[in-house]
């Protein structure tokens, strides 16, 4: 579980002074949770969310403990480092949107066709209650030849789980290389 601290000050130079000690300045908030500034260790933030295997995770900010997903980040444009999150707080039976990612599985034929494979949609926006959240969307490119797609109405649906973007919205295909 990841564990930070609760920041007392919410004012800019207590917020620089956190960064320079190697603290990710982090909100926590949600539906029915009172809003909480906190802050957490950057490398292991970091690294904590590259071995998670749900999207849903715990956080413990002081003596509270929250499940929690990540719901925005900013990165420095820069240095590319992590700079802020925002978590939100999941409340059981309680419908929220969430971004899904997607993933791909297979080589497409398209490929030996002198295509390329072109992921358009990282991730899909759905509207569900936590425990129907699905942990990502497994996409097969293997039949995928140049010029054909995925679409966002030929993913796997998933049960109480709503898709919240448009049906004609590409989520990855091949093009043909230039």
């Amino acid at each position: 579980m990841l564990e930070g601290v609760i920041r007392e000050s919410i004012t800019k130079a207590n917020a620089k002074a956190l960064k320079k000690d190697g603290y990710l300045i982090a909100n926590v908030y949600g539906k029915g949770v009172e809003n909480v500034n906190g802050a957490f260790k950057l490398n292991p933030f970091i690294k904590y969310l590259k071995e998670k295997k749900h999207l849903i995770f715990p956080v413990k900010l002081g003596d509270k403990t929250f499940e929690v997903v990540v719901q925005e980040y900013q990165k420095n444009p820069v240095t590319n480092e992590l700079i802020h999150v925002d978590l939100l707080a999941v409340t059981k039976g309680v419908k929220s949107k969430f971004k899904v990612p997607v993933k791909h599985q297979g080589t497409p034929v398209g490929l030996k066709n002198k295509g390329i494979l072109m992921l358009s949609k990282k991730r899909i926006s759905v509207e569900c209650a936590p425990e129907h959240l699905p942990d990502h969307y497994l996409v097969d490119v293997t039949p995928l030849d140049v010029n054909e797609s995925i679409l966002v109405r030929d993913l796997e649906k998933h049960e109480n789980v709503k898709i919240l973007d448009h049906d004609s919205i590409a989520v990855i295909g091949v093009i043909k290389a230039k």
